[in-house]
């Protein structure tokens, strides 16, 4: 069987589909936290003509372990540049991660690029040569 050959849309899907799974857990609570209250009835009466409450599933063991690797990748990167894939993952726009990093929205996008085609380079087994261009990083990388 041939090895899975990483692209730089795959590393980004991965890392959207981290973003929404620890989106999709439920809050973490101190121990102990409930209510004394009693649990409220409701009749039929009182659910008619209410829109009912539809919840999303919870994300499977294997969900969330491909969420944690994912989210393990981001220590291949610098800081900043991990910073702008997560906020990327979880769909921040454009000017909101300009604003907050201090780049132009082409400086951002290309430390964008370039943070994924590192972290394809370590996936597929290869080390990032550190004596060539930004460019040629990303470039060498699908």
């Amino acid at each position: 069987m041939a090895e899975r050959s990483w692209t730089r849309a795959m590393v980004a899907d991965r890392l959207e589909l981290a973003a929404e799974v620890m989106r999709s857990l439920p809050p973490v609570r101190p121990q102990g936290y409930g209510s004394t209250w009693p649990e409220f009835l409701q009749s039929f009466a009182d659910q008619v003509e209410q829109t009912p409450r539809m919840r999303r599933p919870l994300p499977s063991p294997r969900m969330i372990s491909e969420a944690d690797e994912a989210m393990l990748w981001l220590r291949w990167v610098e800081k900043d540049i991990g910073q702008i894939l997560w906020s990327r993952a979880n769909r921040t726009p454009w000017k909101a991660i300009c604003w907050g990093q201090g780049l132009s929205r082409a400086a951002a996008n290309r430390k964008h690029d370039y943070g994924l085609a590192v972290i394809v380079w370590r996936l597929n087994g290869k080390t990032v040569p550190l004596k060539r261009s930004i460019a040629y990083v990303i470039g060498q990388t699908i």
